[in-house]
């Protein structure tokens, strides 16, 4: 099982100077746009690095990262409006998840997630909001039901190490959307930071982020996986961070 606050073992003296490296190539991610491939969530590229955080740095190492990463990130390369500063709490919310998940602490996961989408559900608008729009959390959710039932009677060990860099990085990310929605419904920045009427919102809630977003979700995902273990392994058979 994973350390709850690193997977790489180091002392406390290094975690400022891993913060800091992960904040840096979180900056250099989160200033990179994607013109074509900017619909969705994320405008920038910082969802391919946030869960490596968590789950490298520990849920909040990755966390306090991710955070300083999108803040210098957004003033580096300004988005549309300032209030996307705001919504940009997901990615290192979405990062602390991934580190709790991998750690094992799916519990407060799990509460994360059915909190917001209590929350969500209770606000009437959400009533006339397409269910199709929020596909990808809703099989999050599901797929994070199940697995909590496994982690119970079986425990973390019953999940093939591999398996568990990609539904990390997978349920953080989701949760990094949810928390966006959240701000976005729920607490109605809709209407205050754009002016959007219940109607208007409802018209635009079904595209494109129901298309893009799951595709980046999934791209992020393959990456983690693949890239996420060889990080880990450098960082653990370097002798300057034992």
């Amino acid at each position: 099982m994973a350390s709850k606050e690193t997977s790489i073992g180091v002392t406390k003296g290094k975690t400022l100077s891993l913060i800091a490296i992960f904040a840096a190539l979180g900056v250099v991610c989160d200033a990179i746009l994607m013109p074509g491939f900017s619909a969705g969530v994320w405008f920038g590229g910082i969802f391919m690095f946030s869960s490596i955080a968590g789950i490298v740095l520990g849920p909040y190492n990755g966390f306090i990262s991710t955070f300083i990463a999108v803040m210098i990130g957004h003033s580096l390369v300004p988005r549309d409006t300032i209030y996307e500063l705001i919504f940009t709490l997901g990615a290192p919310t979405g990062s602390m998840i991934s580190g709790f998940m991998f750690s094992g602490d799916w519990k407060k996961v799990l509460a994360f997630y059915t909190i917001i989408l209590v929350s969500y559900f209770a606000t009437p608008i959400s009533w006339h909001l397409p269910a199709w729009g929020m596909w990808d959390i809703y099989v999050a959710y599901l797929f994070l039901l199940a697995l909590s039932v496994v982690m119970r009677v079986w425990g973390l060990d019953k999940i093939r190490y591999t398996s568990l860099f990609a539904v990390s990085t997978f349920i953080g990310l989701e949760g990094d959307v949810l928390l966006r929605i959240f701000i976005l419904v729920p607490c109605k920045g809709y209407q205050f930071f754009y002016g959007l009427t219940p109607e208007a919102l409802v018209a635009i809630w079904a595209v494109p982020a129901p298309i893009i977003t799951p595709i980046k979700v999934l791209l992020a995902t393959l990456t983690a996986t693949m890239i996420t273990p060889r990080i880990i392994r450098v960082f653990k058979n370097t002798k300057t961070w034992q």
